[in-house]
Order: structure tokens, then sequence, then C-alpha cells
């Protein structure tokens, strides 16, 4: 569904939310593989010591709920390097809600994050890869995404506007030449899922997320998931009709 990546020598990769967890792992691994990477996140002094030594790797702080300042990153990458050839949104949080103490404060900080922040880089990089005529856009939604679950009451409905976002995307850009990605992880041991108190069946590493993204960058996928045996569960589980899902999450989750 999108070109197949056989070389990376030279590919242009700016990593959005790349100071920890997956996207760390991501531009890691890009660069072994001979690609130039742009780290990008708030922690500027974190992004400074993960590209120090790196000639390969630039970094270009920013905060995706301030369209300005990505912009200005976007401006300044296109400046030192002449554009890009893949971005990827990797950027969110999680906060454990649920209907019996809905923040709507936590709700809307959210929401900032998860989408609004999304739509920031969608400003400033389509206009982007429109005029280049070439590249993609990876967008990282999540398994929780695919449908309602107990403590995501407000992080499953951004992640699930992501899916539908990056269908759309596709629809509009495949015909003129731009990819794009759908990446939904399931359990990943990072920063955002160390405080969780509940089983995380199939948790797998950041590195492990990392191959998986790439890997299926290189095949030309558009729907990128996994661990396997988790998100293909998940998936077999939205089929079912309402009763049947309803009681299947509560038996999983005892929750």
């Amino acid at each position: 569904m999108n070109p197949k990546v056989d070389d990376w020598h030279g590919k242009r990769v700016w990593l959005i939310g790349a100071s920890t967890g997956i996207g760390e792992a991501c531009g890691h691994l890009l660069i072994e593989l001979g690609a130039r990477v742009i780290f990008s996140a708030r922690n500027g002094a974190k992004l400074a010591a993960t590209v120090e030594g790196k000639p390969r790797a630039m970094a270009a702080p920013l905060d995706v709920t301030d369209r300005a300042s990505v912009g200005r990153a976007c401006d300044h990458i296109v400046a030192e390097w002449g554009g890009v050839d893949l971005v990827l949104v990797v950027a969110g949080g999680y906060n454990e809600m649920r209907a019996d103490a809905f923040d709507l404060a936590a709700a809307n900080s959210m929401i900032d994050l998860n989408l609004r922040g999304v739509f920031n880089c969608l400003d400033v990089v389509l206009p982007l890869l429109l005029a280049q005529g070439t590249g993609a856009i990876g967008i990282v939604a999540s398994v929780a995404g695919y449908g309602g679950l107990p403590k995501a009451l407000v992080y499953g409905p951004t992640k699930a506007a992501l899916i539908n976002l990056t269908e759309a995307l596709y629809l509009d850009l495949h015909p003129k030449g731009i990819g794009v990605y759908q990446i939904n992880p399931g359990f990943v041991d990072t920063p955002l899922t160390a405080h969780n108190d509940f089983k995380m069946p199939a948790l797998i590493t950041a590195g492990e997320a990392a191959g998986e993204i790439v890997d299926g960058i290189e095949r030309g996928h558009f729907h990128i998931h996994f661990p396997k045996r988790l998100s293909n569960s998940m998936r077999l589980a939205r089929l079912l009709p309402y009763r049947m899902y309803f009681w299947l999450v509560h038996k999983v989750t005892g929750l």
C-alpha cells in the first residue's frame, strides 16, 4: 500500500517525540541502518545528549502543543537538510481515567497532546511533503484505539481518532505519491507505561517496537500493528456483538 524502503542510507527521518521510549529507539535503529535522523521533543538537553557524537543526527526541540514551535523546528530542518523523506509522529501521553473519576482538565491536556498536537504537526508537515511531491508520514496511535477499554476513557478516544485520521490521510495522500503509515503498538515497556498498576499482556521492549515499525515501513505496510498476538486478538474482539465484546473485556481485564 506504500512504496517499500530497500535502503535507508541518506533518508532524512524526522522523529517527533523522540526523547524516550519508542521514538528514541526508532532513531537509534534508523541511524544504525544508515538514515539521517532528526530527534524532536520538548527536552532539549536530553536531545542534545542523544545526538552528541552522531554526525547523521540532529536535535530540533519543539512542543507539539505549540504550533509555532513545530513550525520553527521544521524551518530549521529544511534550512539544514533541505527537506524530509519520512516524518514519524510518536509524541503522546497517557493518563488513566474512568467515568467515576472524570477530570476535564486532565482530559483536555491529553487531547491537546495526543490529538491536537498531531494536527499541529500536520499543519506544518503536509505543505512540506506536498511541495516536495514525495515523502511519507507515520502516526503512532495504539491498539487501545480499536475499541473502548477500562481506564482509557480519554486516551482510547484520542487514539481511535488517530486511526480514523490516518485512513483519511491515506485516501488523500496516496494518489499524490505521499506514503501514510498507521502505527498501533500494544503494551511497550517505556516511561509512559512504567506506572501502570495492571497486567500488561504481551509486553515488549521499546527496541522491539522500533524493529516492528521499521520492518513495517520497509515492507510498505499501511497498518503496522504489534505484537500480533495482542493486536490481532483485539481486532477480532472488535468484530463481536457488543454484549460479547463487553463480556470479554471484563473477563480479560477484571475491570
